[in-house]
């Protein structure tokens, strides 16, 4: 039986129809899709035909029992969390089961709240590991090397690092100002390393209530505290056998950089609430945009966790350290956004590539992001400098002015230049429409287009070639 309700599905193995009804109607309602199956050989046959997002499973069942089932498919499907059910006479067993990869177990009867909460919690954990093995194919090319924009020589020392340490487990501290792509290094790290295939969990230490950073980290049980109505695993122990990206590492309360402190030397924690020592085997990768020394000179930072953290320092530089790099951010982001609002790609005039170039961007390569995609949204198949707002002090106008100093020549070159301009962007880019307007031919029209500095040379001979 299947309802194909939900996007996450759930397989519930139980010889006894009265329990596959149940979790099946706690499933569906919950909008998962289901799929039951009354024994150990049909599960590990409906798991290889379906690949369930989680699996619920009796232990003791006729043909094959759960627990020979569950060795076979976690052996072939270790992504796949399994929760057992049993009876208070096998918890032992179930305990086993646990040591060998199981997600939890439930004890018979388990009621309807029981079975949503545990559900819930593994589909959650097989998402949040969904989120760094999902872009596996994305990171092959977005997060490596080659392809991380900056040719500056500050970027080369920076690739020089992450190459060097990808391939290492050493922890690293990341620096830099905000926008700067502290998270990117982070996540090139990750997908150059041997932790690749594992999840990549990011945390933003500054973004938790401080009440909840504990919990968030290093999850609680059952109990440990007024709504813990179940056991929740914490960020550490979803970054099992892959990275954890501690963005905004300054943010963390002093009770909390004990606990951490703990984690990095022993790699071990305890739940909120729990007496069993969990171990992880993970990788820590810390960023920061504060002088996290001036914050230990303060004694808002410890020091022993301080030198912990920081075993290879990475500083990323601002983007006005390394102005070299901005053609190259302006020529990606313009063919991405375009891509993104499905859109032909737009011109941008020197004029334009000129002014975001000496701009100082505070907010780094983030706010050039955010500037060059209202650009190429908003105007129409090409980016000028009106633009471009906020970039120019307000007293400067982006109009056609002739001053005493310049000859008539430069004069009627930028009256032309502004004319043609405001053609393409009235007839959204359009060459031929734009010629026809101009009453010249196309050759000549794009031609004037490089003359003037309203698009590249090799775009134009491309275009005459057509």
């Amino acid at each position: 039986m299947i309802v194909t309700q939900g996007h996450n599905s759930v397989l519930v193995v139980d010889d006894k129809l009265t329990v596959r009804r149940l979790i099946f109607e706690v499933a569906t309602k919950a909008g998962y899709q289901a799929y039951l199956a009354e024994n150990g050989l049909k599960a590990l046959e409906m798991t290889r035909a379906n690949k369930p997002s989680v699996i619920i499973m009796d232990i003791k069942m006729p043909e094959m029992d759960g627990l020979e089932a569950f060795k076979i498919i976690h052996q072939e499907y270790p992504e796949i969390p399994i929760i057992l059910m049993t009876a208070y006479g096998t918890i032992d067993t179930a305990i086993e089961a646990m040591k060998m990869g199981a997600f939890d177990y439930l004890v018979k009867p388990s009621n309807v709240d029981e079975i949503r909460n545990v559900l819930a919690r593994a589909l959650q954990m097989r998402c949040m590991r969904d989120e760094g093995t999902a872009l596996k194919g994305e990171r092959q090319n977005q997060y490596s090397l080659n392809n991380i924009i900056g040719k500056s020589a500050l970027m080369q020392n920076v690739y020089k690092i992450v190459g060097r340490v990808a391939q290492t487990n050493a922890t690293v501290l990341i620096t830099g100002e905000s926008g700067s792509g502290k998270e990117l290094i982070a996540k090139t790290i990750h997908n150059n390393s041997v932790q690749r295939d594992g999840p990549f969990i990011k945390v933003n230490c500054g973004a938790l209530p401080e009440g909840l950073v504990e919990s968030e980290l290093f999850g609680y049980e059952k109990g440990a505290f007024t709504g813990a109505t179940a056991r929740k695993l914490g960020r550490f122990e979803l970054a099992n056998k892959g990275t954890i990206f501690l963005d905004e590492i300054g943010e963390l309360p002093s009770l909390i950089q004990v606990k951490l402190l703990r984690v990095l030397q022993e790699r071990e924690f305890d739940r909120v609430g729990g007496t069993e020592t969990i171990k992880v085997d993970v990788r820590i990768i810390a960023a920061t945009n504060r002088n996290l020394e001036d914050s230990v000179r303060k004694g808002e930072f410890r020091d022993d966790l301080y030198y912990r953290l920081k075993v290879v320092p990475i500083h990323v530089p601002a983007l006005r350290q390394r102005a070299e790099d901005i053609p190259l951010f302006i020529d990606h982001f313009i063919r991405r956004f375009a891509f993104e609002a499905h859109l032909e790609v737009p011109l941008i005039t020197s004029e334009a590539t000129n002014l975001l170039c000496q701009y100082s961007w505070p907010g780094n390569v983030r706010e050039l992001a955010n500037v060059l995609e209202r650009a190429v949204i908003l105007s129409q198949g090409i980016v000028d400098v009106p633009d471009l707002p906020g970039l120019l002090p307000s007293n400067e106008q982006s109009v056609v002015s002739v001053s005493d100093t310049n000859t008539l020549k430069d004069s009627m070159r930028r009256v032309e230049k502004q004319i043609i301009a405001n053609m393409l962007k009235q007839h959204n880019g359009n060459k031929v429409k734009t010629a026809q307007a101009l009453d010249i031919s196309r050759r000549a029209l794009l031609y004037k287009i490089v003359e003037h500095g309203l698009g590249k040379k090799s775009q134009v001979e491309t275009q005459e070639s057509e």
